[in-house]
């Protein structure tokens, strides 16, 4: 690892180029626009879902992040090579494009007289300058795209709102609105409520979960990677779990709900208790 900067991006440029010609790889050849569409989603997870590992102390967790990363950026950079062989633009002019962005968006760190003291005054500033840059009669959430992770695109919604003063006063009035969106789950679910009992279900699931995000809002966190690791907590237990099965010749169908639920507050509070000191009996 070098503190110099990055090789010029034109390698792999040149990698690409070949790969698209009549000499190069029939299926790269084949891509379009939209066929790309899927595996920068995709690529994008597999980098989130590096990051998640990296953050749990996961071993070759910065080694896999690399490898993703590498993997994301050749799908932007096929991207901007089939935007150049439409006549659109190129990699230089999208690298020259969000450098200006980013300038424009930061007058308090390059040359501007905004004092910017708190990461909460920069995020606000942000969002004010946007909506007073947003188009006669475009709505202020069309900046949200609808291909965002649901929860994530709650996030960002509250965000966005919250810069116009169309918020909850604080985390204490989002729990209340929490509880409220979980008193209507449970009464859309009870079955007296009729025939269209599942459709008003999943409707006031979708209000909860809305509110829930918007709590992780006020909390300062952020809800998708708070539900990542709260996943990749459970998985982690629950293979503990299976291995403490496993290690007595039995297998989870055979156990009862109470045995699995005693051997889970067991792994749970394995997990919670620090090994022995080396100078330490154990």
């Amino acid at each position: 690892m070098s503190d110099e900067p990055a090789p010029d991006l034109g390698k792999l440029l040149r990698l690409i180029a070949v790969l698209r010609s009549p000499e190069g790889c029939p299926w790269d050849r084949e891509q379009q626009l939209g066929d790309l569409r899927a595996y920068l989603i995709e690529e994008s997870h597999e980098v989130a879902a590096a990051i998640d590992e990296v953050t749990e102390g996961e071993v070759g967790g910065w080694d896999g992040l690399c490898g993703e990363l590498g993997d994301l950026l050749f799908q932007v950079a096929f991207v901007a090579t089939l935007a150049k062989e439409a006549g659109a633009f190129d990699l230089t002019e999208v690298i020259d494009t969000v450098h200006a962005k980013m300038v424009e968006r930061h007058p308090h760190v390059f040359g501007g007289d905004e004092e910017l003291e708190t990461a909460d005054a920069v995020r606000q500033q942000w969002e004010q300058r946007k909506l007073s840059k947003a188009a006669d009669g475009e709505s202020l959430l069309a900046g949200v795209p609808a291909s965002l992770p649901a929860l994530t695109g709650a996030y960002r919604i509250g965000q966005k709102v919250a810069g116009v003063g169309f918020d909850w006063p604080d985390a204490t009035a989002v729990a209340d609105k929490v509880r409220e969106e979980l008193a209507e789950v449970e009464s859309a679910a009870d079955p007296a409520a009729g025939e269209a009992v599942d459709a008003r279900v999943m409707e006031e699931v979708g209000d909860l979960l809305f509110s829930a995000a918007n709590l992780a809002r006020h909390l300062k966190v952020d809800p998708e990677a708070a539900l990542a690791g709260g996943n990749l907590k459970f998985r982690r237990r629950f293979k503990a779990l299976e291995e403490a099965f496993a290690s007595r010749g039995r297998s989870l169908p055979d156990a009862g709900i109470e045995e699995l639920e005693a051997e889970w507050e067991a792994v749970k509070r394995r997990e919670r208790t620090p090994p022995p000191r080396p100078c330490e009996d154990p």
